[in-house]
């Protein structure tokens, strides 16, 4: 089953395991109610040992799902979210606000010093850089970011166990000495496969509040990326080059359908400051005014958008408490829903 179906499975399921048994599909019934009376004889029992022995082979080794302490909020949002990842190194990395930076296998000289350029800056910034760990433009960035002394998450197209490409060794390692941390939602030992590219991308921009595109021909996988940003409603950036460049004509096309042109870190810092609560961002945190009513949800917003769980983390609300209180505000015509998010509206509107 994919994820999306997982989902649908989880949220109409609230008895284990005979809620989960009566909706799975026949085989799957079959063998997981094989494996819950009888699990060595279970088709499933390899690979529930394969995983166990793996989580309790050594330390920093995970299993996240929408239950875990660490699980990232952000992921909630997206229409089919993965219903578990295999993590491999520090947790803390998932703490930061991240942005996600990708880009070309093949970039220009230009394009690779950029990349690192962006990556070194925003670890800088304490944020966190999140890619794939592929050729190019995303492990140039990945690379500068933890030379930097930031944080960076890579998602692999693999197992978390698994180095791909073989030729990122160094950096996978030096990546998980340094505080960083591997995502997967495949099993260890799963080896890559291209199918599994596309659908990595979708966490890789689920995580993030926006991704930088820095180098894309026409047709790419990176504008792939760029389009599940758009459709998650994640902002989505891009770099302007040569229309001469086979591999700027991409960001040129982000830019032309609407993505913000990026010239410095501090274009895109602009843009987020309002999504994520951090010490390193210039624009200092909004302060309660006459006009906020003693509402401590309204203090938060502004004509740019905030998305719910940003809004979730500042503020200190439950979900269903933050929900309500912005239907409270959308109904005395104070804040209103926009495409990424919560916006609050201006006093003459509201007059």
């Amino acid at each position: 089953m994919g994820a999306a179906r997982l989902a649908e499975l989880v949220a109409a399921t609230t008895d284990w395991p005979e809620g989960w048994l009566s909706r799975l599909p026949r085989s799957a019934a079959t063998a997981l109610r094989l494996w819950l009376d009888h699990p060595a004889r279970s088709p499933i029992a390899p690979t529930v040992e394969a995983g166990m022995a793996w989580l309790d082979a050594a330390p920093a080794r995970h299993l996240l799902h929408s239950g875990h302490p660490a699980w990232p909020a952000l992921l909630e949002q997206i229409a089919d979210p993965p219903p578990l990842l295999w993590a491999l190194g520090d947790l803390a990395a998932l703490q930061p606000p991240a942005l996600a930076i990708v880009g070309s296998r093949r970039p220009t000289r230009e394009g690779l010093a950029n990349a690192a350029a962006f990556g070194r800056e925003l670890a800088v910034r304490d944020w966190c850089v999140v890619s794939g760990l592929a050729l190019g433009v995303d492990g140039a960035t990945q690379q500068a970011a933890i030379d930097a002394g930031g944080r960076s998450v890579a998602v692999l197209g693999c197992g978390a166990d698994v180095i791909y490409p073989p030729r990122h060794a160094r950096l996978y390692h030096q990546l998980l000495d340094r505080g960083g941390l591997i995502l997967a939602e495949h099993p260890p030992g799963t080896r890559a496969r291209p199918g599994f590219f596309p659908r990595r991308n979708r966490i890789v921009t689920g995580l993030s509040l926006g991704v930088l595109v820095v180098e894309a021909a026409e047709k790419s996988g990176s504008l792939v990326s760029a389009r599940l940003a758009m459709e998650q409603n994640r902002e989505v950036f891009a770099l302007p080059g040569s229309i001469h460049n086979p591999q700027a004509r991409g960001c040129l096309q982000l830019i032309r359908q609407g993505a913000v042109l990026v010239r410095h870190v501090d274009d895109i810092l602009q843009e987020l400051t309002h999504w994520a609560a951090s010490p390193a961002l210039a624009t200092p945190a909004p302060t309660p005014s006459a006009g906020d009513g003693g509402d401590p949800l309204l203090r938060w917003l502004s004509d740019a958008p905030s998305p719910l769980d940003a809004l979730v983390s500042l503020t200190g609300l439950a979900v269903p408490e933050c929900q309500r209180r912005l239907l409270e505000l959308e109904l005395e015509g104070r804040a209103a829903q926009a495409p990424g998010g919560w916006v609050r509206l201006p006093d003459d509107i509201r007059a």
